[in-house]
């Protein structure tokens, strides 16, 4: 395929039409699901005074400064573009509180954070980010990606130089420095061995690099230094779930903390280095836990139907501040008082007419896959269902849903959608054995489980078994493209946001970082070419009997849109009813507004044309009648009743 992929709408068969018989539920339209935008990433002073946080608004992801207390934000930045909020950083303080590092773009930008505009880091390297303070207020630690591949990097507040930490093979992230400045700790993600990842340390002095913790088809990750520097904590794959381990800057006493049974996410150390803040997964919520570095011993401060992330400690531990959301309430910046555990909100993001709307609590389900395997899910129950139904299946696959905000199904289950959102296998979240049941196998497995999920629908009550369509992004598109390939009946439609269905050709033309990805899960084409053959179904698009819609960005390079652009030239090769839009300027993930917009109408438009019931009498269409053979608006078919 040559040439640029450029903007365009066609489509195969009849384009869906707006219904005219429709209407958005009382209280709601696509433009207020669009509303709500994303606050992210918040990062406590050290002082525990302010905190800066990201904010994506107005197509940007800005800056923005708060007081700890409360208080109305400031923003710091005006032109940072946007990223999806899952693949960007955190801004961090330096630890004398003056001065504020963060990537922008490419490049990692200084800011006064008293004000000003901020100014990129003059190093010689043409991509830098991930910036991180040492404790002398002037050099920082960043990562560059050379030839595709991260290392480290020391250079100071004027980036005057720019010294490598890390020179062997593999990738090198998520760089600590120690209190006392003398040395790095950091994630090392080898060639040899894409399921291991090690925790190491490289002295600044002498720029040796040691081995601190890791084994073979290991991951471990999260490293993260005592207040006093004597201790790592860090977060390991050594057992079923990921717990907590710890180990000394020399290497001694590499030992487990903590034993929850149940995966722990992320962790923080409190000012007099006693005790850990870690959040904790229950299925699908994550718990506010603190573990005693003594005894391992825990106490729960705050649970719930939600998601609480990246914990911040107050200096004089009194308080820690969170990121809060839940099916229910978008993300917040909140703070936790330790004396009562009680969630104080500090940042205001739903819009009022939002805040009006009931919305779903999703229910824990489970049910068989074909082989029998049992698959976790949560359950969106609409108050008045329409008795179609969608199943979503999230990205990955190494991911999780879970109780966090998603505001479209919510509009969905408004409209009488009934939604399943599977943990298929590889799904994170219920430990190592069930994350790798799809390595080698995408495409296989997985699919057979989200065609379980079609089934399950069809056994509840009022579900139409003809009106069960599925949809997902990235490589729940991937699992949307397979599923209607693989059975034509279970479906009667799919939207494929961002999907692939040729898995060498994306493995070829995707980043290096996703590349590694693959691999680390599926091995090298050239290697496990039988594996990549079974999972890629662009040669079996012909089982294809259902329409499809197809979005996708034209900046993608997770999935890039070339993905697309194969599998829509495929259908149209093949004589299949689909539609295809593509999005200048976007990533992996709509950033902006009419783009998210656009994208929102089309896919209500094609589940409401595909999914729901003819309607009785006329629809107000003068030139389209409404197919009841086809279930949907034909101008020539015979089944049709005129307008």
């Amino acid at each position: 395929m040559t040439g640029p992929i450029l903007e365009k709408y066609e489509y195969s068969g009849q384009p869906s039409l707006a219904r005219p018989d429709l209407h958005p539920p009382e209280g709601w339209s696509l433009a207020l699901v669009a509303s709500v935008q994303r606050i992210y990433n918040h990062r406590l002073s050290p002082d525990g005074g302010r905190i800066a946080f990201f904010w994506h608004r107005e197509d940007l992801a800005d800056l923005y400064v708060l007081p700890a207390a409360g208080g109305w934000p400031q923003r710091m930045t005006t032109d940072r573009p946007s990223l999806p909020y899952w693949q960007d950083e955190t801004p961090q303080w330096s630890p004398d509180g003056c001065w504020l590092a963060f990537s922008s773009g490419e490049h990692v930008r200084i800011l006064d954070s008293r004000g000003g505009l901020s100014k990129k880091l003059q190093i010689p390297l043409q991509d830098s980010a991930s910036p991180v303070w040492l404790a002398d207020n002037d050099r920082l630690v960043v990562a560059a990606t050379v030839d595709e591949t991260p290392r480290l990097y020391l250079t100071d507040r004027a980036g005057s130089f720019a010294r490598a930490l890390t020179r062997e093979p593999g990738s090198d992230f998520d760089a600590r420095p120690s209190p006392d400045c003398r040395s790095v700790a950091f994630v090392r993600w080898p060639d040899d061995d894409l399921n291991r990842r090690d925790i190491r340390l490289v002295d600044l002095e002498s720029g040796e690099t040691r081995l601190l913790s890791g084994l073979p088809a290991t991951k471990e990750w999260s490293p993260r230094w005592s207040p006093d520097g004597q201790w790592l904590a860090f977060l390991s794959q050594r057992t079923e779930f990921s717990q907590v381990w710890l180990v000394r800057a020399d290497g001694r006493d590499l030992h487990q903390l903590t034993d929850e049974g149940r995966e722990v996410n992320e962790l923080a150390w409190s000012p007099d280095g006693a005790r850990l803040a870690c959040t904790v997964n229950r299925g699908g919520r994550r718990e506010l836990v603190l573990f005693d570095v003594q005894t391992g011993s825990r106490s729960e401060l705050r649970g719930g139907d939600g998601i609480h992330a990246h914990p911040n400690w107050s200096p004089d531990g009194r308080f820690i501040t969170v990121e809060y959301e839940s099916p229910v309430q978008p993300p917040e910046v909140c703070r936790v008082d330790l004396a009562d555990g009680r969630l104080t909100p500090l940042t205001f993001s739903l819009p009022p007419a939002l805040a009006r709307n009931p919305l779903v609590m999703p229910e824990e389900v489970k049910y068989k896959s074909a082989d029998g395997a049992e698959i976790p899910a949560l359950l969106f129950k609409p108050a008045r269902p329409n008795g179609a139904a969608l199943v979503n299946p999230h990205g990955g696959p190494a991911e999780q849903y879970e109780f966090y905000w998603d505001i479209f199904p919510q509009y969905l289950a408004a409209k009488g959608y009934t939604l399943l959102m599977p943990n298929y296998r590889g799904s994170t979240g219920f430990g190592r054995t069930f994350e790798h049941k799809n390595y080698g196998d995408w495409g296989g497995g997985d699919v057979q489980d989200c065609l379980s999920a079609a089934d399950f629908l069809r056994g509840l009550p009022g579900i139409d078994p003809a009106r069960i369509g599925i949809f997902g992004e990235s490589f729940g598109a991937y699992l949307t493209n397979c599923c209607l390939a693989a059975d034509p009946d279970r479906f009667a439609c799919g939207v494929s946001i961002y999907g692939d269905a040729d898995l060498f050709t994306s493995w070829a033309q995707c980043n290096g970082f996703i590349r590694r990805y693959t691999e680390m899960q599926m091995g090298h084409p050239a290697a496990n070419r039988k594996a990549y053959e079974a999972g890629t179904i662009i040669a079996r698009l012909a089982g294809i009997r259902k329409p499809l819609l197809l979005l996708h960005g034209l900046e993608d390079d997770i999935v890039p849109p070339q993905a697309s652009e194969e599998l829509a030239r495929e259908l149209r090769r093949l004589g299949k009813v689909f539609e295809y839009k593509t999005y200048a300027g976007e990533p992996h993930g709509f950033q902006k507004r009419a783009n998210l917009l656009d994208a929102l109408e089309r896919m209500e438009r094609f589940f409401d044309w595909y999914l729901l019931p003819a309607p009785v009498g006329r629809i107000g269409n003068p030139t389209y009648g409404w197919c009841r053979t086809n279930l949907s608006i034909c101008p020539t078919c015979p089944e049709s009743f005129a307008a």
